[in-house]
């Protein structure tokens, strides 16, 4: 039976979302306003479909910006769920900004294991998340599992396999794309030459899994497994020419003049809204006594919250604080290791204490919220200590600037380990075997270096983490 998802894709993910949520906050916010908008119209579309919505589940929330969605313009009252509890607490940003009077519960988690009561919600959804799993069959049993008797599941933008592809490539997201890249695109032709969607190769690159492996049929099986009934909206990409005569001529040949036949031929996203077998009922929610919705992640007994605001297990003792208003109930094993906090093995920018483990060739300290990084030159150095057993890798993130191809190369106690050529702009991730040692000294040389006029410091690339990882 295959994995669902990799401890190494879960990290990835936290990496990922903490540098990536509000790393550049006017972006980001308008990013994620543009998103409301879109699955805000998909929610009304199906509102005689949904009815009640409390209390409510987003898992894969990201900042939470659509669970804040949900309880301001629909109000409902729930909780916004993501991997990255650095996410949902930056995610407070977006409240002020858009001047929210009510906020989600925010509670850190996996999909794979709710911290959640059986039956214990009215109305999960979840955005762009699926994928994410190879095994999305058990994200369905898991959300069905905290569903009341006729609660409803809605997951939407989920990407429908394209039959019209050569498959020779995954290609990036339109702002790092190559000019023949985004002249194709325009054009509407690049989906018929490109793997998967469009902008998987960032997130493959950086180390998240994706699962681009269904088509309408396939998920319309997968859905009447599980759920009693389901409505759908399909959404096939018109980019350009190219696809505007193809899609226009399989809407003109389906029978029903539905756009199922256009999807198959150009793949697009799914929609659906999914009910859960039995009667329906409205579970009775206070959101002052939340925590008797959840339970213990380890050992699956209930939670209590004392006066300290903490969630406590009586059964196993585990324990999660109310820190920036985030609850982190991953597991207690898991959490150990996706939030290391000051280790020995990990400098994390966005750490104050992360400087002490830095030796030479780095600018000031720079950026905000998760986004925080140095620019280095020619060369930099670091130092490492391993605190896991077993064979380590290295693992780098950093950001090339755009219009600066740069060629990268890992030292590790005088040994090369890697030599990479960046050639697109944006985030990366470079990972390393590493020799055996107990501590390392981390050489990281870049090249060509270059200047501005306004500045006489010289760069090459910034860098945001380097951490060591177990090879899996």
């Amino acid at each position: 039976m295959k994995e669902a998802q990799s401890f190494a894709v879960k990290r990835a993910e936290v990496e990922f979302h903490n540098f990536a949520t509000l790393g550049e906050p006017d972006r980001a916010i308008a990013y994620y306003a543009e998103e409301n908008v879109r699955r805000a119209a998909v929610i009304r579309n199906h509102l005689g479909f949904i009815g009640e919505m409390t209390p409510f589940l987003e898992i894969g929330s990201s900042a939470g910006h659509s669970s804040y969605m949900l309880a301001n313009e629909f109000g409902a009252s729930g909780f916004a769920l993501d991997i990255s509890a650095d996410s949902l607490r930056h995610g407070i940003a977006l409240q002020d900004r858009w001047h929210m009077a009510r906020a989600p519960i925010r509670v850190a988690g996996d999909a794979l294991n709710l911290p959640f009561v059986d039956g214990s919600l009215r109305f999960v959804m979840a955005f762009q998340m699926l994928s994410q799993f190879q095994d999305i069959e058990s994200v369905f049993i898991e959300v069905k599992r905290v569903l009341a008797p006729g609660g409803v599941f809605l997951f939407a933008e989920e990407p429908l396999k394209r039959l019209l592809t050569l498959r020779l490539y995954r290609c990036p997201y339109y702002d790092t794309m190559k000019p023949w890249e985004r002249k194709l695109f325009d054009w509407g032709l690049l989906g018929y030459l490109v793997r998967d969607v469009i902008g998987a190769h960032q997130e493959e690159s950086f180390g998240i899994r994706q699962n681009h492996t269904m088509g309408l049929k396939d998920w319309h099986n997968l859905v009447h497994k599980h759920f009693a009934e389901a409505e759908y909206e399909v959404f096939v990409p018109e980019r350009g020419w190219g696809e505007r005569i193809v899609k226009r001529t399989a809407l003109r040949l389906d029978p029903y003049h539905s756009e199922w036949r256009a999807a198959r031929l150009l793949g697009g996203t799914l929609a659906a809204v999914c009910r859960k077998h039995g009667e329906a009922a409205r579970p009775e929610f206070d959101a002052a006594r939340f925590e008797e919705r959840l339970r213990c992640p380890d050992c699956r007994a209930r939670l209590h919250r004392d006066s300290t605001d903490t969630l406590r297990c009586a059964g196993c003792g585990y324990e999660a604080a109310n820190e920036g208003g985030v609850y982190n109930l991953l597991p207690a094993q898991d959490r150990a290791e996706l939030y290391p906090g000051d280790r020995g093995d990990v400098i994390d920018f966005c750490l104050p204490s992360h400087a002490e483990q830095l030796l030479e060739g780095w600018y000031e300290l720079e950026g905000v919220f998760g986004n925080k990084y140095r620019w280095i030159g020619e060369r930099a150095s670091a130092r490492l200590v391993r605190v896991k057993p077993g064979p380590q890798r290295l693992r780098i993130r950093g950001h090339a600037s755009e219009g600066h191809p740069t060629a990268l190369r890992a030292i590790a106690n005088g040994q090369k380990v890697g030599e990479w050529k960046l050639d697109r702009s944006g985030l990366f991730i470079l990972e390393a075997e590493l020799p055996e040692s107990d501590e390392y000294r981390i050489d990281i040389q870049a090249s060509p270096s270059w200047s501005v006029p306004t500045d006489d410091r010289t760069f090459t690339v910034t860098l945001s983490m380097i951490r060591l990882v177990p090879r899996d």
